[in-house]
Protein backbone atom coordinates (compact mmCIF):
# COMPACT_ATOMS: atom_id res chain seq x y z
CA UNK A 1 0.00 0.00 0.00
CA UNK A 2 1.35 3.30 -1.12
CA UNK A 3 -0.06 5.31 1.78
CA UNK A 4 -0.88 8.45 -0.63
CA UNK A 5 -3.25 9.93 2.04
CA UNK A 6 -0.40 10.07 5.08
CA UNK A 7 -1.12 12.57 7.25
CA UNK A 8 -3.93 13.60 5.82
CA UNK A 9 -7.47 14.59 7.68
CA UNK A 10 -10.34 13.13 6.00
CA UNK A 11 -14.17 13.42 6.80
CA UNK A 12 -16.26 11.02 5.61
CA UNK A 13 -20.09 11.68 6.00
CA UNK A 14 -22.52 8.41 5.78
CA UNK A 15 -19.42 6.46 7.06
CA UNK A 16 -21.05 3.56 8.91
CA UNK A 17 -21.76 0.99 5.95
CA UNK A 18 -21.55 0.31 2.49
CA UNK A 19 -19.27 2.77 0.27
CA UNK A 20 -19.11 5.22 3.42
CA UNK A 21 -17.19 2.26 5.57
CA UNK A 22 -15.13 0.89 2.80
CA UNK A 23 -14.06 4.61 1.74
CA UNK A 24 -13.44 5.35 5.37
CA UNK A 25 -11.49 2.05 6.10
CA UNK A 26 -9.50 2.89 2.72
CA UNK A 27 -8.37 6.43 3.75
CA UNK A 28 -7.43 4.84 6.56
CA UNK A 29 -5.20 2.28 5.43
CA UNK A 30 -3.49 5.04 2.83
CA UNK A 31 -2.45 7.05 6.26
CA UNK A 32 -5.22 9.34 7.14
CA UNK A 33 -6.72 9.94 10.24
CA UNK A 34 -10.83 9.77 9.39
CA UNK A 35 -13.77 11.07 10.55
CA UNK A 36 -17.10 9.44 10.03
CA UNK A 37 -20.73 10.38 10.18
CA UNK A 38 -24.06 8.05 11.23
CA UNK A 39 -26.98 8.94 12.29
CA UNK A 40 -27.12 5.80 14.89
CA UNK A 41 -25.01 5.40 17.79
CA UNK A 42 -24.71 1.61 18.00
CA UNK A 43 -23.85 1.31 13.72
CA UNK A 44 -21.24 4.66 14.58
CA UNK A 45 -19.40 2.70 16.97
CA UNK A 46 -19.14 -0.62 15.08
CA UNK A 47 -18.06 1.32 11.71
CA UNK A 48 -15.47 3.13 14.39
CA UNK A 49 -14.14 0.02 15.39
CA UNK A 50 -14.21 -2.12 11.90
CA UNK A 51 -12.02 1.11 10.72
CA UNK A 52 -9.70 1.12 13.50
CA UNK A 53 -7.41 3.40 15.51
CA UNK A 54 -7.24 6.08 13.00
CA UNK A 55 -11.02 6.53 13.19
CA UNK A 56 -13.10 8.64 14.70
CA UNK A 57 -16.99 8.72 14.95
CA UNK A 58 -19.19 11.70 15.14
CA UNK A 59 -23.14 11.11 15.59
CA UNK A 60 -24.72 13.62 13.14
CA UNK A 61 -27.84 14.01 10.72
CA UNK A 62 -26.24 15.91 7.47
CA UNK A 63 -29.72 17.15 6.93
CA UNK A 64 -29.57 18.72 10.48
CA UNK A 65 -26.88 21.91 10.30
CA UNK A 66 -26.87 22.05 14.11
CA UNK A 67 -25.31 18.49 13.77
CA UNK A 68 -23.18 19.93 11.15
CA UNK A 69 -22.05 22.53 13.37
CA UNK A 70 -21.33 20.32 16.07
CA UNK A 71 -19.25 17.52 13.35
CA UNK A 72 -17.40 20.70 12.18
CA UNK A 73 -16.61 22.73 16.05
CA UNK A 74 -15.14 18.62 16.51
CA UNK A 75 -13.08 18.34 13.62
CA UNK A 76 -11.79 22.19 14.35
CA UNK A 77 -10.91 20.95 17.75
CA UNK A 78 -9.20 17.39 17.23
CA UNK A 79 -7.60 18.17 13.99
CA UNK A 80 -7.94 21.95 13.34
CA UNK A 81 -8.30 21.48 9.44
CA UNK A 82 -9.73 19.27 6.50
CA UNK A 83 -7.55 17.70 3.48
CA UNK A 84 -10.20 15.34 2.29
CA UNK A 85 -14.18 15.77 2.42
CA UNK A 86 -16.17 12.73 0.84
CA UNK A 87 -19.77 13.61 1.01
CA UNK A 88 -21.48 10.51 0.70
CA UNK A 89 -24.48 10.48 3.22
CA UNK A 90 -27.79 10.48 1.40
CA UNK A 91 -30.28 8.25 0.51
CA UNK A 92 -33.92 7.96 -0.78
CA UNK A 93 -36.80 5.12 -1.47
CA UNK A 94 -39.11 4.41 -4.56
CA UNK A 95 -42.19 5.98 -5.39
CA UNK A 96 -43.97 6.25 -9.10
CA UNK A 97 -45.21 9.12 -10.67
CA UNK A 98 -48.89 9.29 -8.85
CA UNK A 99 -47.84 8.09 -5.56
CA UNK A 100 -44.83 10.58 -4.71
CA UNK A 101 -45.44 12.33 -1.34
CA UNK A 102 -44.18 15.57 -0.13
CA UNK A 103 -42.83 13.49 2.63
CA UNK A 104 -40.66 11.60 0.52
CA UNK A 105 -39.69 15.13 -1.15
CA UNK A 106 -38.71 16.35 1.41
CA UNK A 107 -36.76 13.50 2.95
CA UNK A 108 -34.58 12.70 -0.14
CA UNK A 109 -34.16 15.72 -0.99
CA UNK A 110 -32.65 17.01 2.87
CA UNK A 111 -30.75 14.06 2.68
CA UNK A 112 -28.90 14.48 -0.92
CA UNK A 113 -28.72 18.30 -1.61
CA UNK A 114 -29.89 20.62 1.27
CA UNK A 115 -27.45 17.98 3.72
CA UNK A 116 -24.65 17.47 0.58
CA UNK A 117 -24.93 22.06 -0.01
CA UNK A 118 -24.21 22.47 3.71
CA UNK A 119 -21.93 20.09 4.32
CA UNK A 120 -19.36 21.77 2.07
CA UNK A 121 -20.39 24.99 2.83
CA UNK A 122 -19.97 24.93 7.44
CA UNK A 123 -16.58 23.09 6.22
CA UNK A 124 -15.15 26.05 3.60
CA UNK A 125 -13.23 27.48 7.12
CA UNK A 126 -11.48 24.23 7.83
CA UNK A 127 -10.78 22.91 4.08
CA UNK A 128 -6.90 23.42 3.27
CA UNK A 129 -6.21 25.26 -0.14
CA UNK A 130 -6.24 22.57 -2.40
CA UNK A 131 -8.45 20.17 -0.65
CA UNK A 132 -10.27 17.47 -2.14
CA UNK A 133 -13.96 17.18 -1.97
CA UNK A 134 -15.71 14.20 -3.33
CA UNK A 135 -19.69 14.11 -3.87
CA UNK A 136 -21.80 10.94 -4.03
CA UNK A 137 -24.20 10.79 -6.65
CA UNK A 138 -25.54 7.92 -8.80
CA UNK A 139 -25.62 6.86 -12.74
CA UNK A 140 -29.23 7.39 -11.94
CA UNK A 141 -29.04 10.99 -12.36
CA UNK A 142 -28.44 10.49 -16.44
CA UNK A 143 -31.06 7.82 -16.80
CA UNK A 144 -34.50 6.99 -16.17
CA UNK A 145 -35.41 4.41 -13.54
CA UNK A 146 -39.21 3.23 -12.47
CA UNK A 147 -40.24 4.70 -9.33
CA UNK A 148 -37.32 6.64 -8.76
CA UNK A 149 -37.45 10.06 -10.04
CA UNK A 150 -37.31 12.06 -6.87
CA UNK A 151 -33.70 9.99 -5.90
CA UNK A 152 -32.54 10.71 -9.78
CA UNK A 153 -33.16 14.66 -9.67
CA UNK A 154 -31.61 14.84 -6.22
CA UNK A 155 -28.84 13.13 -7.58
CA UNK A 156 -28.73 15.31 -10.89
CA UNK A 157 -28.46 18.30 -8.84
CA UNK A 158 -25.49 16.88 -6.93
CA UNK A 159 -23.60 16.80 -10.33
CA UNK A 160 -24.28 20.19 -11.13
CA UNK A 161 -23.41 21.26 -7.64
CA UNK A 162 -19.79 20.19 -8.62
CA UNK A 163 -19.74 22.10 -11.76
CA UNK A 164 -20.51 25.35 -9.52
CA UNK A 165 -18.40 24.99 -6.67
CA UNK A 166 -15.83 24.25 -8.58
CA UNK A 167 -15.77 27.42 -10.49
CA UNK A 168 -16.70 29.25 -6.62
CA UNK A 169 -13.66 27.38 -5.39
CA UNK A 170 -11.06 28.11 -8.22
CA UNK A 171 -9.27 30.71 -6.34
CA UNK A 172 -8.34 28.30 -3.86
CA UNK A 173 -7.45 25.40 -5.62
CA UNK A 174 -9.97 23.21 -3.99
CA UNK A 175 -10.89 20.28 -6.42
CA UNK A 176 -14.80 19.23 -6.56
CA UNK A 177 -15.34 16.08 -8.15
CA UNK A 178 -18.63 13.36 -8.00
CA UNK A 179 -18.30 9.77 -8.35
CA UNK A 180 -20.87 8.23 -9.54
CA UNK A 181 -21.99 4.36 -8.77
CA UNK A 182 -24.02 2.27 -9.98
CA UNK A 183 -25.70 -0.68 -8.48
CA UNK A 184 -23.56 -1.63 -5.54
CA UNK A 185 -24.13 -4.82 -3.21
CA UNK A 186 -25.06 -2.46 0.04
CA UNK A 187 -27.51 -2.40 2.74
CA UNK A 188 -29.27 0.79 1.62
CA UNK A 189 -29.88 -1.17 -2.41
CA UNK A 190 -30.64 -4.55 -0.66
CA UNK A 191 -32.86 -2.66 1.69
CA UNK A 192 -35.07 -1.59 -1.44
CA UNK A 193 -36.45 -5.20 -1.80
CA UNK A 194 -37.74 -5.21 1.52
CA UNK A 195 -36.46 -7.21 4.44
CA UNK A 196 -36.68 -10.82 2.59
CA UNK A 197 -33.03 -12.62 2.11
CA UNK A 198 -34.47 -13.83 -1.00
CA UNK A 199 -36.16 -10.93 -2.75
CA UNK A 200 -33.11 -8.93 -1.72
CA UNK A 201 -31.02 -11.32 -3.87
CA UNK A 202 -33.55 -11.38 -6.32
CA UNK A 203 -32.70 -7.78 -6.78
CA UNK A 204 -29.11 -8.19 -7.05
CA UNK A 205 -29.02 -10.86 -9.32
CA UNK A 206 -31.65 -8.56 -11.84
CA UNK A 207 -29.42 -5.90 -11.56
CA UNK A 208 -26.42 -7.94 -12.43
CA UNK A 209 -28.44 -8.91 -16.02
CA UNK A 210 -28.31 -4.81 -17.06
CA UNK A 211 -24.44 -4.48 -16.16
CA UNK A 212 -22.11 -4.97 -19.05
CA UNK A 213 -20.14 -6.25 -16.72
CA UNK A 214 -22.09 -8.89 -15.82
CA UNK A 215 -22.09 -8.46 -11.70
CA UNK A 216 -23.34 -5.77 -9.14
CA UNK A 217 -20.19 -3.94 -7.69
CA UNK A 218 -18.61 -3.94 -4.03
CA UNK A 219 -18.79 -0.78 -2.02
CA UNK A 220 -14.11 -1.29 -2.20
CA UNK A 221 -14.88 -0.58 -6.33
CA UNK A 222 -16.03 2.51 -5.13
CA UNK A 223 -13.76 3.34 -2.42
CA UNK A 224 -10.82 2.70 -4.64
CA UNK A 225 -12.01 5.66 -7.32
CA UNK A 226 -12.86 7.81 -3.77
CA UNK A 227 -9.30 7.44 -2.68
CA UNK A 228 -7.58 8.41 -6.13
CA UNK A 229 -9.84 11.53 -6.27
CA UNK A 230 -8.38 12.41 -2.69
CA UNK A 231 -5.13 12.20 -3.38
CA UNK A 232 -2.61 14.03 -5.16
CA UNK A 233 -2.62 11.50 -8.31
CA UNK A 234 -6.16 13.51 -9.37
CA UNK A 235 -4.39 17.00 -9.27
CA UNK A 236 -5.43 18.47 -12.23
CA UNK A 237 -8.98 16.79 -11.97
CA UNK A 238 -11.78 18.96 -11.24
CA UNK A 239 -15.44 19.52 -11.67
CA UNK A 240 -15.87 16.17 -13.31
CA UNK A 241 -17.76 12.68 -12.53
CA UNK A 242 -16.79 9.34 -12.65
CA UNK A 243 -18.93 6.60 -13.18
CA UNK A 244 -18.42 3.03 -11.01
CA UNK A 245 -21.24 1.32 -12.86
CA UNK A 246 -19.61 -1.42 -14.40
CA UNK A 247 -20.81 0.45 -17.68
CA UNK A 248 -24.48 0.54 -17.05
CA UNK A 249 -25.33 3.57 -17.89
CA UNK A 250 -22.28 4.01 -20.46
CA UNK A 251 -23.46 1.34 -22.90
Amino acid sequence: MSRKLEGKIAVVTGGTSGIGLATAKRFAMEGAQVFITGRRKTELDKAVAAIGPKATGIQADSGNLNDLNRLYESVKGQAGHIDVLFVNAGGGSMLPLGSITEEQYDDTFNRNVKGVLFTVQKALPLLVDGASVILTSSNVSIKGTPAFSVYGASKAAVRNLARSWTLDLKSRGIRVNVVSPGPIKTPGLVELAGPDAEQQQGLLDYMATTVPLGRVGDPEEVASVAAFLASSESSYIAGTEIFVDGGQAQV
